[in-house]
């Protein structure tokens, strides 16, 4: 069966346009000001998060950048964009309207009213899922802090700095959750947020792939094609949650992260176009690294191994193919699945089963097990159906070229620390192999020390407008209709130097 069997169409939009008052401290649509114990807290986490940014956010000295700022929440307009200087950016609280007819939609509260407080037999569980998930957000943000020294255009300078202050308000986004909702326990949790710190060895972030370091702009890209692709998914979930509150909040950080997959899509492509014409200039083979990183551009192999690394360690942000906990939240009404109102089955799935793969005797075999368990596993398909599209559009473009060479997904037990293949030795090409053919091949499948090495070497800043590294080709457009060369990013002179 298909990801297009299982789901219907789109349901209709609706709900009006709600704006946002930025003469507020912190901009908000949530009558904050109504509330005026928790608005104090939040006040009092403000600086908190402030001191945060300036210590732990981009570390290239800017004046100010061509931002993207929500201004309202709706299907159209919503956003203004404007050269604003980084720490002035209005992070702020905003959720998407409310509907007061909202029922829940799956599990044994199926039909019943969206829940507007938190009920206590899921407290716990709710302030685990949105903790986890604020934790992710600040994460990213502290990886790729020092990347802006090497960004290879203006232009993807400034996309690198929409993507941190957006990741800065979906933060923001979970902390109002926590302090709105959670008491004294939901506050000790906001402030462990800013505590925890990717890649520390005495308090790393929650999940692994968030604690990884961002070498250079191809991880970069292929972060946000991947892992931010991971988080399209998770907050795709919570937003089918009973927990009003929490859906309507990520229904509004999935505008704002469509940009973040968007910066990991043209970015891969654009690297791929460069290295195709290269490879075709110089009559390169796709296994000439050498002459492709003597012309400046960075080989399909090794392209193919960053993609390797990420995409692997993405998945295992999914979770074990089989979980009790996944079947408890839907069951609960915690999470739901990817478009869940589109689904064509019960929404209860007692009696359902799915497909799961595993290792038994050397092979790869496939079997029915109880659905409720195999949530992470549907959620972690549909994120690899999605993940196709960009390998197939990477792949046009050295079509377009004339070549023969193809990137490629990595089958789903490669490389994996995480489920049912993390005790087996699986091959790019989904073979069961022993460890020694795995240590004899593993250089020619993930990227080494040497390969980001020679990758960095070619991260050299460019930061005259209009100008690009020779290792990436420049867009097909602007930003917000604006020429490929307009000024985005007004750099301090010490940033020069």
């Amino acid at each position: 069966m298909t990801v297009e069997d299982r789901t219907g169409a789109a349901p209709a939009p609706t709900g009006p346009l709600s704006p946002i008052d930025y003469s507020e401290r912190i901009p908000n649509n949530v009558n904050l000001a109504e509330d005026r114990r928790l608005q104090r807290a939040l006040e009092r986490w403000q600086p908190k998060f402030l001191e945060w940014w300036t210590t732990l956010g981009p570390a290239l000295p800017t004046k100010d950048v061509y931002l993207r700022t929500a201004i309202a929440v709706g299907r159209d307009g919503w956003a203004h964009f404007d050269h604003v200087p980084m720490e002035q950016y209005r992070w702020g609280i905003f959720l998407a309207e409310r509907n007061p007819d909202r029922i829940i939609p799956f599990g044994k509260h199926k039909g019943q009213p969206a829940w507007q407080e938190v009920p206590g037999e899921y407290r716990a569980e709710l302030m685990r899922l949105i903790t986890v998930q604020g934790d992710t957000e600040p994460a990213s943000v502290e990886q790729q802090r020092v990347l802006g020294n090497t960004a290879p255009s203006i232009y993807d300078l400034r996309n690198l700095f929409q993507v941190n202050v957006e990741e800065g308000r979906h933060l923001w986004a979970m902390v109002y959750l926590l302090q709105a909702y959670f008491g004294r326990e939901g506050r000790d949790e906001a402030e462990q947020l800013l505590k925890r710190n990717s890649g520390d060895l005495d308090s790393p972030r929650i999940l692994g792939a968030f604690n990884e370091e961002t070498t250079d702009w191809l991880q970069f890209f292929m972060f946000t094609y991947f892992t931010d692709r991971d988080g399209k998914y998770q907050l795709g979930t919570l937003k089918e949650s009973a927990f009003d509150p929490l859906a309507r909040t990520c229904e509004f950080m999935l505008k704002e992260e469509a940009h973040h997959m968007f910066v990991g899509t043209t970015g891969v492509q654009r690297t791929v176009e460069r290295t195709a014409e290269l490879m075709v200039e110089h009559n390169v083979s796709g296994s000439d690294d050498d002459i492709l990183f003597e012309h400046g551009g960075i080989p399909l192999s090794v392209i193919q191994k960053y993609l390797n690394f990420q995409f692997s360690v993405s998945m295992d942000l999914f979770g074990s193919e089989q979980s009790t906990n996944a079947a408890a939240y839907f069951t609960g009404g915690l999470k739901g699945r990817w478009q869940e109102t589109r689904r064509k089955d019960d929404h209860v799935l007692t009696d359902a089963t799915y497909p799961m793969r595993s290792v038994r005797d050397g092979q790869i075999v496939e079997e029915q097990v109880p659905y409720l368990t195999a949530l992470n596993l549907d959620l972690r398909d549909e994120y690899v159906a999605d993940c196709e599209n960009g390998v197939r559009r990477w792949n046009q473009a050295l079509e377009d070229a004339g070549l023969e060479e193809r990137l490629y997904l990595p089958h789903e037990g490669f490389h994996r620390k995480v489920g049912t293949y993390a005790e087996h030795f699986i091959s790019p090409d989904g073979r069961v192999i022993s460890q020694q053919e795995w240590d004899d091949n593993v250089a020619d499948w993930l990227p080494l020390e040497k390969d980001r090495s020679r990758v960095a070497a070619l991260m050299i800043p460019h930061y005259e407008y209009g100008e690009f590294a020779g290792w990436i080709a420049p867009p097909s457009t602007g930003i917000n209709d604006q020429p490929v060369e307009f000024d985005y990013v007004h750099l301090r002179e010490e940033a020069l130097l």
